[in-house]
């Protein structure tokens, strides 16, 4: 008799049917029938459906903001009442920051990729990691029934006490969805840890590792310790509503502040958990498209840990007029401006790498070098509101949300969509179309700015955020605005459209691109089920001069030959 180890080996409804013709190569046409994607514990699988979701919310929450600023467009009414923009622009704020970027790279992009870097088989908890994604699935449809229930105006941040007293019916459901979105973030980041640990293969020790897998890893942290705050303050709330207990609403002698304390202990662990993932993907992408070892690899992956330490230890500032003491103020603008060092020390370092590098300006590229520009905005525009006298004037205006959108969007995710294109051709087997990738990567960066920018120079004029009208003075600031995010969406539509169409008539991929050195690279695209037949060998994976291009394989081969680094198939691992 025979046995299957249910830790590796993927379920029954991932084998070929009885008396089936032998399994084909690749993890996309393994099994055929929804089912069997459904029920899949193939990790390239779970990642392509959560793609699949997270692309879908992205569009709903894109939806969202094209109404609310195209309802900005002019002062007074333009098309939506004032109750239906609060709505709008809450449930715009939610499906972005917990149906898109926060699974949007670790469990989608990360997912597919981090168990292939390492060359194993799967995540270390297949199983776990199917339960991850449903429990994505039902926090998403909550989202959706509290629409249907009345929906809800809190803004994304639930904060208090609109979210204990408002009348709507969908606040409960939506609190519901996203105490179960919390533990499927949980559950996924701690599958990324044990993975991380205890399944890299003989040779790759810590500082052989992907610089995207310390990211991954140092957010799977994050994920582990800081979520469980938020759903168990998101519980509270419920509790208060359902029971009338008096936790933070101040009618029952409740403390609103101290939610806020408890949200963004979380919340700005959150920001990390959007930022840092969107970083590792950069690393490779500025090294990878530039041909060139990475400049500073230590300080890389210490700043990402650094980075990790830090985000716990800040969340005070953003509330900076909420009443805490003088002395609290200070300590929390002296750390955050401290969070700037390993920030910089990433800029530095990809900048060094780029420097006579032999750079490809190709769409994951440019996406690339457009993260670094549009996160260098977001954070420098962070110290002015870590600054406590300049904060005062700015709290709650437009300068904090395009600071937000250049840190959450223009950044996370920006280095999402570089992944995606760097990785589409492993994923799928098929290029897309390079040009048209150029053109909207040219929309999406142009338009971004011209909407977000705009919205500095109106903070800074004292512009409210979350209003529905507005003076004529600032009419003008707003034109542009929504005129950009018009631009911006054409570069995500037509994002989309060669995307997709490269599915069904693009290129046939083949394994290697890119000129990668990575083991993702080394196996075919798309990947087989079990990804390598034996586990594959591994070298420096930033020593691109053993890279050479191939006409035989029309992409890039690893000359072994020429590889001084490749450890022994006996070498320890390093665990």
């Amino acid at each position: 008799m025979t046995t299957i180890d249910t830790a590796n080996k993927s379920d029954i409804a991932d084998m070929p049917a009885a008396g089936a013709q032998g399994p084909v190569d690749n993890y996309l046409t393994w099994t055929k029938g929804a089912i069997s994607w459904i029920f899949t514990l193939d990790h390239k699988r779970i990642g392509v459906m959560y793609l699949a979701g997270v692309l879908i919310s992205f569009l709903i929450g894109g939806l969202f903001a094209l109404i609310v600023r195209t309802e900005l467009i002019a002062p007074g009414a333009t098309i939506i009442e004032p109750s239906t923009y609060n709505l709008f622009f809450t449930l715009h704020g939610a499906v972005m920051v917990f149906l898109v970027i926060i699974p949007s790279i670790p469990a989608s992009l990360g997912n597919f990729v981090l168990p292939i870097m390492l060359g194993a088989k799967d995540v270390a908890f297949p199983r776990l990691n199917l339960f991850s994604f449903h429990l994505w699935i039902i926090g998403a449809i909550f989202v959706v029934l509290s629409l249907l229930l009345g929906g809800f105006d809190t803004g994304w941040t639930f904060y208090t006490p609109y979210s204990t007293t408002t009348e709507t019916g969908g606040v409960v459901p939506v609190l519901f969805g996203v105490f179960i979105l919390g533990f499927s973030s949980i559950f996924t980041g701690l599958n990324f840890v044990v993975t991380v640990h205890k399944m890299r293969p003989p040779g790759m020790t810590w500082f052989r590792m992907p610089l995207f897998l310390w990211a991954i890893y140092s957010t799977a942290l994050i994920q582990i310790l800081a979520t469980p705050v938020l759903a168990i303050t998101l519980m509270l709330v419920g509790i208060e509503r359902a029971f009338q207990i008096g936790i933070f609403d101040p009618a029952m002698g409740g403390d609103p502040v101290l939610f806020q304390h408890f949200f963004w202990f979380y919340s700005h662990p959150a920001v990390y958990i959007m930022i840092l993932p969107a970083m590792g993907i950069i690393s490779d992408l500025i090294a990878v498209h530039s041909h060139r070892h990475i400049f500073g690899y230590r300080f890389i992956a210490y700043s990402s840990v650094a980075i990790a330490i830090f985000s716990f230890l800040v969340w005070g500032h953003h509330m900076f007029t909420s009443g805490q003491s003088a002395l609290l103020n200070t300590i929390f603008s002296a750390i955050t401006f401290s969070v700037a060092v390993p920030s910089a020390i990433k800029i530095f370092n990809w900048l060094a790498t780029l420097y006579k590098g032999s750079i490809a300006l190709n769409t994951p590229m440019l996406y690339a070098l457009g993260f670094i520009f549009l996160f260098t905005i977001g954070g420098l525009t962070g110290l002015y509101l870590g600054t406590l006298n300049t904060d005062v004037h700015l709290h709650d205006t437009y300068f904090v949300v395009a600071h937000f959108h250049y840190v959450m969007m223009g950044s996370a995710l920006i280095g999402f969509i570089g992944g995606l294109h760097h990785w589409w051709p492993k994923m799928f087997g098929r290029m897309y179309n390079e040009k048209l990738g150029i053109i909207a990567f040219t929309l999406v960066f142009i338009g971004f700015n011209v909407t977000f920018f705009t919205q500095f120079m109106l903070g800074s004029k004292g512009m409210p955020r979350r209003y529905y009208d507005y003076q004529p003075e600032f009419e003008i600031y707003h034109f542009i605005s929504t005129i950009g995010s018009y631009v911006m969406a054409a570069g995500f539509f037509l994002t989309a459209y060669y995307l997709l169409a490269s599915l069904f008539s693009g290129k046939k991929a083949p394994a290697n691109p890119w000129g990668g050195r990575s083991l993702e690279w080394q196996c075919t695209s798309p990947p087989p089920h079990d990804n390598f037949k034996t586990t594959p060998t591994v070298g420096d994976c930033y020593d691109f001069s053993v890279v050479r291009w191939s006409d035989e394989e029309d992409g890039y081969v690893i000359d072994r030959s020429k590889d001084p680094e490749i450890a022994p198939s006996s070498a320890h691992s390093g665990h």
